[in-house]
C-alpha cells in the first residue's frame, strides 16, 4: 500500500517534464543539460569564428591570386622557387592559430575526462568564502557545485549488452544487500509487434506517444543537482554510451571499466543511444535518462528495492519540478 502511495504521489504532484531529443529541421546541437555540454558549446562557437575567419581569408587570398596573376594579366612572370617570408607566414601563423585552439581545447578535456574531487571543491568553496573572495568564489562555482559536492556521488555501474543496456546502482540496497539492477530495453525494434510486445511487458498503453527509437522501458533514473559517477563495461562487443545534451560519450569495452561523470541542475527527461556499431539491433539500444528531483528519485529507489518495477517507472513518468520536493518529503 505505501509502495502505491507513493506512485499516486508522483503522479498527483508531478507536470510534464522538459524532454531533450532531436527535432526534425533543428539546427546546432540539443540544448546544454550538463556544464560539460555548456562548455563544449562555448568552444564550439569560438571555433566556428575561427573557422569561419581562415575561410574567408583563404577565399580572398586565393581570389586575388586569380585576378591578379592570371595569365591575362601577367603575361611574363617572375622565375623564383620560393619566399622565405611567405613561408614563415604560413607556417607560424596556422602554428600559434592551433596553439590558441589548444589552450581552450585542453581544459575542456580535461574538465570531462577527470572525475571531480568532491571534498576539494566543498574545502575549496568554504575556503573562498571563509577568506571574503567573492568574486573568486562565484567564477568557482560555474564549473564547480559545492552544494552537490557535499551530498556526495551518486554511483552507476552502466553494461552495454547486445542490445540493451544493465543499470546498477551500487550504493542503493535492499535489506538482503543486493543492489538496484535492471535491463533497459529499446521499446521500438521496427518489427511489427513492438506496441503488443511492450505493453505486454509493461501494461502501460503510452507506446504511441513515445519517441521512436528514443523510449525504453525501464529508464536510467538520477536526481537533479547530484554529481553523478558511472562506470562503465560491455559484456560482449564495444558499445558507447552518448547521451548529446550532457556532452559526454564513453565507450564500453568488454574486459575494461572506464568511467564518467555528469550533473543535471534541470529535471527532464534526456535522450541517447549507443554510438558505437555493435551488431544487427545497434539502432534499436537507446538511452533514456530521468533527471528528478531528490525526494522522487529517493520514491523510486524505494519500489525498485521493493522489486516493484513497474511502479517504479510509474512514479517518474511525470517529473516534478524542484519547487515540489516538499510535497515529496512529506508523503515520509
Amino acid at each position: 500500500m505505501r509502495h502505491l502511495i507513493a506512485a499516486l504521489s508522483a503522479s498527483i504532484f508531478a507536470a510534464p517534464a522538459f524532454a531533450a531529443l532531436p527535432v526534425d529541421g533543428a539546427l546546432n546541437f540539443q540544448p546544454a543539460a550538463t556544464r560539460i555540454a555548456e562548455r563544449a558549446h562555448e568552444f564550439h562557437n569560438v571555433l566556428l569564428w575561427v573557422i569561419t575567419f581562415i575561410v574567408a581569408l583563404v577565399t580572398v587570398l586565393l581570389i586575388w591570386v586569380m585576378v591578379r596573376y592570371n595569365r591575362a594579366a601577367n603575361k611574363t612572370p617572375r622565375r623564383f622557387s620560393h619566399n622565405t617570408t611567405v613561408e614563415v607566414i604560413w607556417t607560424v601563423v596556422p602554428a600559434l592559430i592551433l596553439v590558441g585552439i589548444a589552450s581552450l581545447s585542453f581544459p575542456n578535456l580535461y574538465y570531462q575526462n577527470v572525475t571531480p574531487n568532491l571534498g576539494e571543491i566543498a574545502a575549496t568553496s568554504k575556503s573562498l568564502l571563509a577568506s571574503g573572495k567573492t568574486a573568486q568564489h562565484l567564477a568557482y562555482t560555474k564549473n564547480n557545485f559545492p552544494d552537490a559536492a557535499e551530498k556526495g556521488f551518486v554511483n552507476i555501474k552502466v553494461q552495454g549488452n547486445q542490445w540493451n543496456w544493465t543499470y546498477s546502482y551500487p550504493d542503493i540496497t535492499d535489506d538482503t544487500g543486493a543492489a538496484i539492477e535492471f535491463v533497459s530495453n529499446g521499446i521500438h525494434k521496427g518489427r511489427p509487434g513492438d506496441k503488443e510486445i511492450y505493453e505486454a511487458n509493461t501494461g502501460r498503453t503510452d507506446f504511441d506517444a513515445q519517441p521512436v527509437n528514443l523510449a525504453v522501458d525501464y529508464p536510467m533514473v538520477v536526481p537533479a543537482g547530484r554529481y553523478v559517477r558511472y562506470y562503465i563495461a560491455a559484456a560482449d562487443v564495444i558499445h558507447s554510451f552518448t547521451i548529446p545534451s550532457f556532452s559526454i560519450k564513453t565507450d564500453a569495452v568488454p574486459g575494461r571499466l572506464n568511467e564518467g561523470w555528469f550533473l543535471v541542475e534541470e529535471p527532464g527527461v534526456y535522450y541517447g543511444q549507443c554510438s558505437e556499431l555493435c551488431g544487427i539491433d545497434h539502432a534499436y539500444m537507446p538511452i533514456e535518462v530521468r533527471v528528478v528531483p531528490q525526494a522522487q528519485f529517493d520514491r523510486w529507489a524505494e519500489l525498485m528495492k521493493a522489486g516493484d518495477f513497474d511502479a517504479a517507472a510509474t512514479s517518474v513518468m511525470n517529473i516534478a519540478g524542484l519547487e515540489t520536493q516538499t510535497k515529496f518529503a512529506s508523503n515520509n
